[in-house]
């Protein structure tokens, strides 16, 4: 299993950010997604929202929401937890790192059958987690042809994620700003990063590595987000 390596010394995260990216499935808009980021003393505060609009709406109502946080200095995740409706599913989910113990804890509720659901098992000195991930990669170093690896605690399992730059590329944002990115994309060989089919991040190519496009090719179509706004609140 890699080691999560520490956020780049020089790197600052944002003290206060919030990032407004529009969904396309297909060609088709589908929703809005929006991600906030904010210090919290040594810990980094993520939350991410996502809800359909539209047509989709009538199809398939969607409205997830993720709250995450992580050591501003080693990146060491403190947990992740979600609640999603999809459809007729409700589910919210708590997933706890306990480092003291070398254990996560995950525990799920239906809200709609009433189930539960407990899982402990062994994770390594220091992991992160599917929310944190997307930017405690940015913190990392990033070249054309290289590539990090990154343990991250997915459900009661710890996965390494490979993290390869495969190229630099031009953005063309939906407000018609450009920006110059670095293609990512992330690969793992079991888990949700693999249960998404192929998935890119674009970030900036500056010393912000800001996620300004992702990207997840599955089966059944291909969800597209790009960013709209980026707010320093």
């Amino acid at each position: 299993m890699p080691l999560l390596q520490p956020p780049r010394p020089e790197y600052n995260f944002p003290a206060k950010q919030t990032l407004t990216y529009t969904v396309d499935w297909r060609v088709f808009p589908a929703g809005t997604a929006v991600l906030h980021l904010e210090a919290d003393g040594n810990r980094q505060k993520v939350t991410a929202t996502a809800d359909t609009i539209g047509a989709i709406t009538m199809i398939y109502r969607v409205s997830d929401k993720y709250q995450s946080s992580f050591d501003r200095k080693t990146g060491c995740s403190s947990g992740f937890s979600k609640q999603l409706i999809q459809g007729r599913r409700q589910i919210s989910t708590d997933l706890r790192f306990d480092y003291a113990q070398g254990k996560s804890f995950l525990d799920e509720k239906n809200i709609v059958t009433g189930g539960t659901k407990h899982e402990e098992a062994n994770i390594p000195p220091c992991v992160t987690d599917l929310l944190s991930a997307i930017f405690y990669a940015a913190s990392q170093p990033m070249q054309v042809g290289q590539s990090f690896q990154m343990p991250v605690g997915d459900s009661v399992h710890t996965i390494p994620v490979t993290m390869k730059v495969e190229g630099r590329e031009e953005i063309d944002s939906p407000t018609g700003a450009k920006y110059q990115t670095l293609r990512v994309q992330p690969t793992a060989d079991a888990g949700v990063v693999k249960n998404r089919g192929n998935i890119w991040i674009w970030y900036t190519d500056d010393e912000h590595h800001t996620p300004v496009q992702m990207r997840a090719r599955l089966f059944w179509g291909t969800i597209t987000f790009r960013l709209t706004t980026i707010e320093q609140k």
